[in-house]
């Protein structure tokens, strides 16, 4: 047999498949018009391990594992098309439909927003960008700028979120499973960083240098090349340069942007110190309603998952039967909480998507813990 005969042989196998998967899901239809009628769950573990069990005796040793794995998706699939069948609309399918009705078509060129750290931070870089008019409330810390927002103090907030050396801020994301908000809208900020000191300090003076962790790390070539020179985590870039301009000391620098020199009265000893000159920060806005403008492409969602095998598998095989592409995948360990994790994926696709629709739909049925954190489009 030539390689030709056997591949119309695997065409003619494949045709059968077809039609067995949908005569399968056209009883898997059935079933879901039964449950209906007697207020049966749509999930039923114990079918599936039944179900699972039988058709691994029937594979065999060798072939068991692909079989189970080919059967488990089956049955995703056919809780999907059943959840499709029986649903009223999601909850948060209503928040979204909601969201682009109510939504003005522009994003607001003037808001009261709340940012951590003192003028001069690259936060405000941010909201200069995201805003024409921002009315900055500066807070000590990112769980005041989520309380500022929840509480109405202010109607949005912008915070940083990762950065293309240093990574993700994870404090951010720790705090995203503590609050409720929306995500409106995202932006990335070119970050340099400048060796910040008072008039008249030189290099050989420094002993030590000071700013945010995140600036830190980011400069990691640099510092490492001072010799004897301590390094300090500020809260905030500008609250670091601020405290170099008010202390009484010589032998102290920070790390932070040009703008804290000219706005603090330091001197730039040494420019862009960063360890790559492509270094960006992405920052996000959020509000404590949901806010959906024109062109959202992207969208972030954040689900806690059962810990046992194949859990995350399962979520992630869904986005590619679904045709949705995901941009970024984070895991956080839930506080108190052994070997659970809380996982946080932007996808890209357009809000209008009846895939993205159908995608959170099934989440939000499936899991006991899911969030959706908004649709939105980011600014370059």
């Amino acid at each position: 047999m030539d390689l030709q005969q056997i591949r119309q042989d695997i065409d003619s196998i494949d045709t059968q498949l077809v039609d067995l998967f949908r005569q399968r899901l056209e009883k898997a239809a059935s079933v879901a018009e039964y449950k209906k009628q007697n207020s049966m769950s749509i999930y039923d573990p114990a079918r599936e391990r039944a179900l699972l069990e039988r058709v691994s005796d029937l594979a065999g040793e060798e072939h068991e594992a692909n079989t189970r794995l080919i059967f488990s998706l089956l049955m995703d699939l056919s809780k999907s098309y059943q959840a499709k069948l029986l649903l009223p609309e999601s909850k948060y399918e209503k928040i979204i439909t909601s969201a682009l009705e109510e939504t003005s078509p522009l994003f607001p060129e003037r808001a009261t927003v709340a940012c951590q750290g003192t003028e001069g931070a690259y936060v405000q870089v941010a909201c200069n960008k995201l805003f024409a008019l921002p009315n900055i409330m500066y807070n000590n810390s990112f769980e005041g700028v989520f309380n500022a927002v929840e509480s109405g103090l202010c109607k949005y907030g912008v915070l940083p979120i990762e950065n293309s050396t240093a990574g993700s801020v994870n404090s951010i994301y720790d705090l995203m499973m503590k609050h409720s908000f929306y995500i409106v809208r995202s932006t990335r900020v070119q970050i340099n960083h400048c060796l910040l000191v008072k008039p008249g300090t030189k290099f050989e003076d420094i002993n030590e240098i000071i700013s945010h962790e995140q600036a830190l790390s980011q400069s990691s070539d640099f510092l490492g090349s001072l010799d004897g020179v301590k390094t300090t985590a500020y809260a905030n870039t500008a609250l670091a340069a601020q405290a170099v301009a008010q202390s009484d000391r010589g032998d102290i620098a920070a790390l932070g942007s040009s703008e804290c020199a000219a706005l603090y009265g330091l001197t730039v000893l040494k420019r862009a110190v960063q360890n790559k000159g492509s270094n960006y920060t992405r920052f996000i806005c959020i509000s404590k309603k949901p806010e959906i403008y024109p062109g959202a492409d992207r969208t972030s969602l954040m689900l806690i998952l059962p810990h046992k095998p194949g859990s995350l598998y399962k979520i992630i095989s869904r986005f590619y039967a679904h045709g949705i592409n995901m941009t970024k995948l984070e895991s956080r360990p839930i506080p108190g909480s052994d070997f659970e994790f809380m996982f946080y994926f932007d996808v890209g696709t357009s809000v209008y998507s009846p895939a993205l629709k159908q995608l959170i739909c099934e989440l939000e049925t499936e899991l006991d813990n899911f969030t959706y954190l908004g649709s939105y489009s980011e600014i370059v």
